[in-house]
């Protein structure tokens, strides 16, 4: 399945599990109207408020609570006595389930492009927004929802965490608007059995509230509720379309917030529903955990930034009052660029579509030093301390550098270095900036070597020298969103390292080269290893599983295992002795784009799957050769999906 479907909304819940001291406290009310609610979907704990007289009476939370006195509230006047015979607010009913958690990746297409924007281009996204929802409120002009309010409307001081919303049930009576640029807005009024999630709310200030908004309300501020008729849920369904469309996801309005985008209306885009299409394809990769969970973050940070640097652009000009002075167009022209520049890595991603590799754009900017200037190599030893035992079988000649702080040790690296690390625990930044030809070794057993990642930075050990070695050590990864190792370019050895994974695994991108031997790779949420079309990976005597922990419950489409290659041109693969087992998905998959790049019969590749890499499959064989794949002696079993297999992208 692509999504995960969920059939209900928890009901909001005031003080539900508040300790005996928070039960003390009052909830009270405000004199005058405030601004669009916020916050609408978070649930409701505890709440901090003060009251506001209405009638002799005063709201406290659902929890019944007894008067505070005055002293407890440190208020100049006392709070006015709760008369206990006040009528209490029934709890809310039910709000329609999230119609659209449920969907195919498919219907969701379906909805937006073919049923919403109907071929629209991108600037008249708005008016086919508009127009679908009006076709659905003219079916049925009357029906009961969920009114949920800024509390600001009600309680003169609170905390937003505690009451993020007032929900009142109301019968909401829907009149068609004079235009499609006219706002949306629906005449309410309080429905019975009065109910809210607010106990003792009391009805008067309801009342007296809607009086002063006219009894009118914006349409996207109310929630139909369960047991109504199918018209009822179809608007239910339209009102998520330009609401809230998976709250889970960013909190806001699906379409404006994930799907559009600010630039589409300033780039003439031929087809406008296909750039829709491809963003529901990536927010459903996201959802439902092929692309992992630290690059989707990734991903949400920059778009977040982008649409902020957006705003301080705009504040920044609304407040120049004349003509602006040289220092204002500079930082004008600075806040541009750094939206320009957003914008462009946001389109890449897209484009993209940020599989399981992540992007793949230079992550290293950094140049090289080359050899020292005096032509001689330093051998760095990483340890606290360092003792002669250390050092008794280097050569006489050798100069040496003590550090300890690895990170340092990198930093004063040249080509042709050697940074012996000892038994710890490192961390060690630099690792993402390996440009010149170093050696890195561990001294003692590999797992008493532990390098883990800082889970603030994007990387974790990056490569784009011509040659640059791993020996004998531990890398644990800790939240860092890239593979675990990317090879830039250049050539990259791993030899008896441990990798433990949190995101994705080793990625070598195209035109570069990896050796792997006698190593193990473990925990990636992709393959193990992912080859990108053009690159070249030697592996040997390797232990590679438990790959592809994605978070899915669609598991045909979790293809990715052990190794992964993308062909197109393909990569060049020598396998030998290798262990690949207990893999979610294949051993091996090989993504090629179309069905017609090979004609390969489906028996005999699942014959050749079964036997893992075994030579007298000769379509199999001839599927190897032609993608410059040799394989010997390697153990390819126990993966879930099966040994091998060639899937169409």
């Amino acid at each position: 399945m692509e999504s995960d479907p969920t059939t209900s909304e928890p009901e909001a819940a005031v003080g539900s599990d508040s300790s005996p001291a928070e039960q003390t406290v009052l909830a009270t009310l405000r004199d005058s109207a405030a601004a669009p609610a916020k916050g609408l979907m978070s649930p409701v704990r505890s709440v901090v408020a003060s009251p506001r007289p209405v009638k002799g009476k005063a709201a406290r939370r659902r929890l019944q609570l007894p008067p505070v006195t005055q002293a407890e509230t440190g208020d100049e006047e006392p709070v006015p006595a709760v008369i206990e015979d006040q009528e209490e607010a029934q709890p809310l009913p039910p709000i329609c389930a999230s119609p659209m958690r449920g969907m195919w990746r498919s219907e969701k297409v379906a909805l937006y492009c073919d049923q919403v924007l109907q071929g629209s281009k991108a600037e008249d996204a708005d008016e086919a927004m508009s127009r679908y929802l009006s076709e659905k409120l003219r079916v049925k002009d009357r029906w009961l929802g969920v009114w949920k309010s800024n509390p600001e409307l009600f309680f003169e001081k609170y905390e937003e965490a505690s009451i993020p919303f007032v929900g009142i049930l109301v019968e909401v009576t829907c009149k068609p608007r004079q235009n499609l640029s006219s706002c949306f807005k629906v005449t309410v009024s309080v429905a019975e059995p009065f109910s809210s999630n607010i106990a003792n709310i009391p009805r008067d200030l309801v009342d007296e509230v809607l009086g002063e908004l006219e009894h009118s309300a914006p349409l996207l501020e109310v929630y139909p509720v369960e047991g109504q008729d199918a018209d009822v849920r179809d608007i239910a369904l339209a009102l998520e379309v330009v609401r809230d469309g998976v709250p889970q996801l960013l909190g806001l309005r699906f379409f404006y917030d994930f799907l559009w985008r600010d630039w589409d209306d300033e780039e003439n885009c031929e087809n406008y529903t296909a750039l829709i299409e491809e963003r529901i394809n990536l927010w459903c990769d996201i959802q439902d955990g092929t692309i992992p969970g630290p690059i989707a973050q990734r991903f949400k940070k920059t778009l977040e930034k982008y649409k902020n640097k957006r705003v301080e652009l705009i504040e920044y000009q609304s407040n120049i009052k004349e003509d602006p002075s040289a220092a204002e167009a500079v930082e004008c022209w600075k806040k541009y660029y750094e939206i320009v520049m957003l914008c462009g890595l946001l389109k890449m991603w897209e484009d993209l579509r940020l599989r399981v590799h992540g992007p793949f754009f230079p992550r290293i900017l950094r140049r090289r030093k080359g050899k020292r200037d005096f032509g001689k190599t330093i051998t760095h030893i990483v340890a606290k301390v360092m003792t002669t035992d250390m050092v008794k079988n280097l050569s006489s000649d050798t100069l040496l550098q003590q550090h300890d702080d690895l990170n340092l040790a990198l930093d004063s690296c040249y080509s042709g270095d050697i940074v012996v690390i000892f038994p710890g625990e490192y961390q060690a930044s630099n690792l993402a900036l390996l440009t010149d030809d170093i050696t890195i070794k561990g001294v003692g057993k590999r797992e008493e070597i532990m390098i883990t990642s800082e889970p603030s930075h994007d990387s974790f050990v990056v490569s784009k020298a011509d040659n640059v070695k791993l020996m004998q050590l531990s890398l644990i990864q800790q939240g860092t969103v890239d593979g675990i190792v990317v090879v830039e370019s250049g050539h990259l050895t791993l030899e008896n390292c441990l990798l433990k994974c949190e995101g994705t695994g080793v990625c070598v991108l195209t035109g570069a080269s990896l050796t792997i031997t006698n190593s193990e790779i473990t925990g990636a949420q992709g393959a193990g290893v992912e080859l990108y079309p053009g690159s070249i990976a030697i592996l040997e005597g390797n232990e590679i599983h438990h790959c592809n922990n994605l978070r899915t419950s669609d598991s045909s489409k979790s293809t990715l295992g052990g190794v992964n290659m993308k062909v197109l041109p393909a990569p060049k693969l020598k396998m030998t002795n290798n262990h690949i087992y207990n893999n979610n998905g294949y051993g091996v998959s090989i993504l090629q784009p179309s069905e017609q790049f090979f004609i390969v019969a489906e028996a005999a590749l699942n014959k050749g799957a079964a036997s893992g890499d075994k030579k007298d499959d000769k379509m199999l064989s001839k599927v190897m050769q032609t993608l410059n794949v040799e394989m010997n002696n390697n153990r390819i079993e126990a993966n879930l999906k099966g040994d091998i297999r060639i899937v169409t992208g």
